[in-house]
């Protein structure tokens, strides 16, 4: 019998190990079954209703979609981690209203050229002070305004454009060659959009930036930019944003062109040396003269932040990101004036809740999960941003980021699009659990628009957290691949930011967008219960920022 007794105790733990196995594949099983169409239903009607106000920031639309969001973190079992019992993390921000000048006149060799405001140049700053005066400032031309040592690229390298008024193209030289070598080819890389170029003029200390706007490589018109409202929220800081420039905005290249003129350069053959890395800024041997007058609201905004408290690594954790924001009440079109946001983004804060419910049914995961709704994406990911720099957990203790942004509701689809391709080994667990669904993964159709830069879960990109925007999108389980482009080019010309964009519960089918909702729930329950991060790809320009904060991987 003494001789059986290992061989006994070895069989009994084998029996306890499938049968905890067993049972928590049934628990799993159980959770993922909790998300269904009903609740998904039920969340987005009430959030993209009119009673919600197109749930714009600092209004009463934003008064009711939080305190919806915290009565069902509190329903599904979130624990609330502000003060012992507030699922609200407030986001101080200040609005500015801006008034540049209506026009300019420009001193180049040739003597004055006038732009106008709107038709030539849009011009506004992100410091927190009443008036901003540009007084004689240097124009320079600085190729696509990139510095990016992984790609031997420095358009800074031979000048000094410290207070002086930086021109940079748009986009990105590998969009501006059709190089699939140079940058990532036809994809934009962080280097071309917007947002990096201010970061990156600041850094260099200019005083200011216009961006060269051209439709193509900007992947939206003229228009889209100087049809605004005169004012952008931004987030406060102790410096009054003094560390950015004075004047950011956007000049068309037909105003550039004429600024080349006058100072007898030309644009078009210029435009075609910037995208060599022996390309070397110059001045245009051009002043401007510009004042920007401010009015300044001050006002304080809400992330929604519920969590499921991991076991065994606990002080780790993966992220959930849906922003709840919309433009509130607007101008009228076809006589509706509230801006309801249904697909942006009232249906993915619905499958952020029902993932949540599904967290919340399984078994208690390793790693701690946080659910965050978050505002003012619209005016610049500002809750995100936020969020990502004021977290709950260090970066290098999370392990990644999932974000739900702008689903459609047109049934089941065969597709999982990943928004950024390539990235990240986000894209292995991705295929991984859509074969189990029979679906495939592809990349996004148009990644020259650079969309991977334009939602909440950029925000913890570029602070090096590997960060997924996926969803169904490209080829419908029943209708194929027309269809769904059909649907796709039909919400972006009549609904997308627009009063249209509102909930048909006779017509919306949210099939495909609960199995995403599960699909969701079971990258991140993977990435929950392992005991590895996530890596960037080589070539993604976010891995040099992940290796540098794991290396203080104890540190708090």
């Amino acid at each position: 019998m003494k001789q059986n007794l290992p061989s006994l105790l070895c069989f009994i733990a084998s029996i306890l190990l499938v049968t905890c196995s067993t049972q928590e594949n049934k628990a799993l099983q159980q959770a993922e079954n909790s998300i269904n169409t009903i609740d998904m239903t039920t969340h987005v009607r009430i959030l993209a209703s009119d009673d919600f106000q197109g749930r714009k920031p600092f209004t009463e639309g934003e008064t009711k979609t939080i305190e919806y969001l915290a009565q069902e973190y509190e329903k599904i079992g979130l624990k609330a981690p502000y003060n012992g019992d507030s699922y609200f993390q407030q986001v101080p921000m200040v609005e500015i209203g801006y008034q540049p000048s209506e026009s300019i006149n420009l001193k180049t060799a040739k003597g004055n050229l006038e732009l106008n405001h709107i038709k030539d140049y849009l011009a506004e700053t992100p410091h927190i002070v009443e008036e901003v005066n540009i007084d004689n400032a240097e124009i320079v031309f600085a190729g696509y305004g990139i510095v990016a040592p992984e790609y031997n690229w420095d358009d800074y390298a031979h000048i000094d454009v410290k207070d002086k008024i930086v021109l940079v193209l748009v986009n990105d030289p590998g969009f501006g060659t059709q190089d699939p070598n140079l940058f990532n080819g036809n994809a934009m890389t962080y280097y071309g959009r917007w947002v990096y170029k201010y970061e990156e003029a600041a850094r260099q200390g200019a005083k200011g930036i216009w961006v060269v706007h051209s439709t193509k490589p900007a992947g939206y018109p003229w228009g889209s930019l100087s049809n605004t409202s005169g004012s952008n929220l931004y987030l406060l800081s102790e410096n009054n944003n003094a560390d950015q420039c004075a004047l950011t905005g956007w000049i068309t290249e037909e105003a550039c062109t004429k600024i080349f003129e006058y100072n007898n350069f030309d644009f078009n053959k210029i435009k075609e040396e910037a995208a060599s890395n022996a390309f070397k800024a110059f001045s245009l041997n051009t002043q401007l003269n510009l004042t920007i007058k401010n009015r300044l609201k001050y006002d304080i905004s809400n992330n929604v932040v519920g969590v499921i408290e991991g076991k065994e690594r606990n002080d780790e954790c993966i992220v959930y990101t849906a922003h709840w924001d919309h433009f509130g009440i607007g101008p009228a079109q076809d006589g509706d004036s509230i801006y309801n946001g249904a697909a942006d983004n009232a249906l993915a804060v619905a499958c952020m809740l029902e993932t949540a419910k599904a967290f919340a049914e399984a078994p208690q995961p390793q790693r701690t999960v946080v659910f965050v709704s978050v505002t003012a994406e619209e005016t610049g990911m500002l809750g995100s941003n936020y969020y990502a720099n004021n977290g709950l957990f260090a970066l290098n203790k999370t392990a990644a980021n999932i974000n739900y942004e702008l689903p459609l509701p047109i049934g089941r689809m065969r597709d999982v699009t990943i928004t950024g391709f390539g990235q990240s080994e986000l894209d292995e667990y991705v295929e991984r659990f859509a074969k189990e669904q029979d679906r495939y993964i592809a990349p996004e159709s148009s990644p020259e628009n650079g969309m991977y830069y334009r939602s909440d879960h950029f925000s913890f990109a570029k602070m090096g957290i590997p960060s997924l925007f996926i969803k169904g999108w490209q080829d419908s389980r029943e209708h194929g691949k027309a269809w769904a482009k059909q649907k796709v080019d039909e919400y972006w010309t009549t609904a997308y930011h627009k009063p249209a964009d509102e909930f048909d519960e006779a017509t919306a089918d949210l099939s495909g967008n609960v199995e995403d909702a599960k699909l969701f729930f079971k990258i991140g329950w993977q990435l929950a219960n392992e005991d590895r991060f996530p890596e960037w790809s080589d070539s993604s320009e976010f891995k040099a920022i992940r290796e540098e904060s794991m290396k203080h991987l104890n540190e708090k």
